[in-house]
């Protein structure tokens, strides 16, 4: 990959396009190379910089297939439940504290 053209914040021209907004429009790059980069300034830091695509170029998003959406759904529903109590906790666990809240807090630090 070559040098490629750097743009400044909301000044990129049309055609081109990040990831969120090809995925916004049902696309993906689909393997193509990286066409432009756009960049937001910050002060006292390291600008931010998205990368950009061809739209012309973007493929359409893959459909979800039937066994990719029983893996995500098992997928989730394992960040549910609690690896102390064991049980589904209705919410996805917080990974800060790593178990539901009832085995986090029990009643006994609660009260005091």
């Amino acid at each position: 990959m070559g040098t490629v053209p750097v743009y400044r914040w909301r000044l990129a021209p049309d055609g081109l396009a990040t990831r969120r907004q090809l995925r916004a429009l049902g696309l993906r790059p689909g393997g193509q190379d990286v066409a432009a980069q756009v960049e937001r300034p910050r002060r006292h830091r390291e600008p931010l910089v998205a990368h950009l695509y061809r739209v012309e170029q973007a493929k359409p998003v893959r459909p979800m297939t039937p066994a990719k959406r029983a893996a995500l759904a098992k997928a989730n529903a394992a960040r549910r439940v609690c690896p102390e109590c064991r049980r589904d906790a209705g919410y996805v666990i917080p990974p800060t504290l790593g178990m539901c809240t009832p085995c986090a807090f029990p009643e006994e630090q609660r009260a005091a």
